[in-house]
């Protein structure tokens, strides 16, 4: 594991701690008890490769990134989500961490009022408490990053995590990574490009992996994906769909960027 991505885990592991001493988990338990079914990104991505030839992108909002610093100073995530959702993403991905993405809960809960798209809680996610905050923030969907789990508490999560009508994001970054999450059958794959070490993007690193995904999987190529080329490229190679969010945050008209990536 990355120091970055040590400290990070840690960090919101203790953002968790600390949250539950507000909110215990049996009450959490309760909330999530009580939410409608999820919108399921797993079948609006498996649509997308079905019945449409546009990509399926899921569109990242995010004020910020250790790699690029501030993407956005006048930053409205609904509007940001809306723009997203009109232009014809099929998800979109909230960053909810606060020190590195400045990044808050209060995000997640305005993207949920501003489209009724699937949505991801992109976070650092090692404890159970998480798992039901996510839920009950209003997300849809959980990323697991495999690199930062051992495998036991990876299958706990990802459990938790069905268990509660969440889909699941195992990301992954390396063939010894994808070995230890193929037996989680329900989650959907995310390769990241994004070396954890220096933060370089390389699309060579879906492309390495992409024969190891198994047919009929669905896996989705994240970061460093610039444009419809990039796309395509996947594509062919068996991916389903892309999490994309520099490209689109750092573009003076974010829904024609979308379009022009969506081939649109």
């Amino acid at each position: 594991m990355s120091s970055l991505l040590q400290s990070i885990m840690a960090a919101r592991r203790n953002d968790a701690w600390q949250a539950s001493a507000y909110l215990p988990l049996e009450r959490l338990e309760r909330v999530v008890a009580g939410l409608p079914k999820n919108r399921s990104l797993k079948q609006r991505l498996t649509c997308a490769e079905t019945h449409s030839r546009q990509a399926g992108i899921i569109a990242e909002v995010k004020k910020a990134s250790p790699s690029a610093g501030l993407l956005c100073k006048s930053y409205d995530p609904a509007a940001v989500a809306r723009t997203y959702q009109q232009a014809g993403a099929v998800g979109v991905s909230v960053l909810t961490e606060p020190r590195h993405f400045l990044g808050r809960d209060e995000d997640l809960k305005q993207v949920r009022q501003a489209v009724n798209l699937p949505i991801l809680r992109k976070d650092f996610v090692s404890d159970p408490y998480q798992v039901f905050e996510t839920r009950a923030l209003g997300a849809d969907v959980i990323l697991l990053i495999a690199a930062g789990l051992e495998d036991h508490l990876l299958n706990e999560l990802y459990i938790i995590a069905l268990a509660i009508g969440l889909d699941v994001i195992v990301e992954v970054h390396t063939r010894d990574e994808m070995d230890r999450v193929l037996p989680l059958d329900q989650a959907i794959i995310g390769i990241n490009n994004r070396d954890l070490n220096t933060l370089k993007t390389d699309l060579e690193q879906a492309r390495d992996l992409a024969p190891l995904i198994p047919p009929g999987r669905l896996a989705i190529a994240e970061s460093g994906i610039k444009s419809r080329h990039d796309i395509e490229d996947l594509q062919a190679r068996g991916y389903s769909g892309f999490l994309i969010g520099e490209t689109l945050m750092k573009s003076d008209n974010m829904a024609a960027t979308l379009r022009e990536l969506l081939g649109s």
